[in-house]
């Protein structure tokens, strides 16, 4: 990490995608920083390019013009292995579906991205965040057998059990009903403060966004607004 630079600055960051109508511009001129342990609600109408904009600022998603830096690194001097490898450790995403592996338990879910990136004593971490997310006792079980609000849960654990630096969360209470919603949102607040973790959070729900410090509004493709 670059003495001093946030975790995320994009500038001036466009990304024009082909469609059969033609080329449609996603996002127009973004400008955004992030600073350490800052947390950023994103919010803006379908189709306003929340989710684009998440996918480009964690390199998951080429922009067509402008600058992304993660950590101070210019993504566009990375190939896809420099980006996976800046990312890892320090970024974490967790999305409206929860994309936990169907044939792994939670333990197995959360410990699995741990172990491929060599974090020794996985599986004793992966139990300490389920007990954290309030699992404990559902470590054993598979995605279909828990509910949405648990598999969120576990998602949130295997996000943060990395210990990143930044965590990007895409709707994360979305597919929740709002008591599963209030539980998850509390939690994940809870644990990025506990962790200093800067977040970027996509969010319809005007009431989660408010408990951000700052608050971007999209429309259109281009930022509308701050608070």
């Amino acid at each position: 990490m670059t003495p001093s630079a946030p975790p995320l600055r994009l500038e001036q960051v466009a990304l024009t995608l082909p469609s059969a109508a033609g080329p449609v511009d996603i996002l127009k001129g973004i400008d955004l920083t992030v600073a350490a342990g800052e947390r950023v609600a994103v919010v803006g109408p379908s189709g306003s390019g929340k989710s684009s904009l998440i996918a480009v600022a964690a390199g998951l998603e080429r922009p067509s013009a402008g600058t992304v830096r993660l950590f101070g690194e210019d993504l566009a001097r990375l190939n896809e292995d420099g980006r996976a490898r800046l990312r890892r450790g320090r970024v974490s995403l967790v999305f409206q579906a929860f994309h936990l592996l169907p044939n792994m338990t939670a333990e197995e879910n959360v410990s699995a991205p741990l172990e491929i990136a060599g974090q020794p004593g996985a599986t004793a971490v992966a139990r300490d965040w389920l007990d954290r997310v309030g699992l404990a006792a559902r470590r054993r079980h598979y995605p279909h057998q828990l509910s949405g609000g648990e598999q969120q849960r576990v998602a949130l654990a295997r996000a943060l059990a990395a210990r990143p630096a930044l965590l990007f969360a895409d709707e994360p209470t979305g597919n929740l009903d709002a008591e599963n919603a209030a539980a998850v949102a509390d939690l994940m607040f809870a644990l990025v403060a506990e962790a200093g973790a800067a977040l970027v959070l996509v969010t319809h729900d005007l009431a989660l966004a408010a408990r951000a410090d700052r608050r971007t509004a999209m429309a259109g493709g281009r930022i509308a607004g701050e608070a």
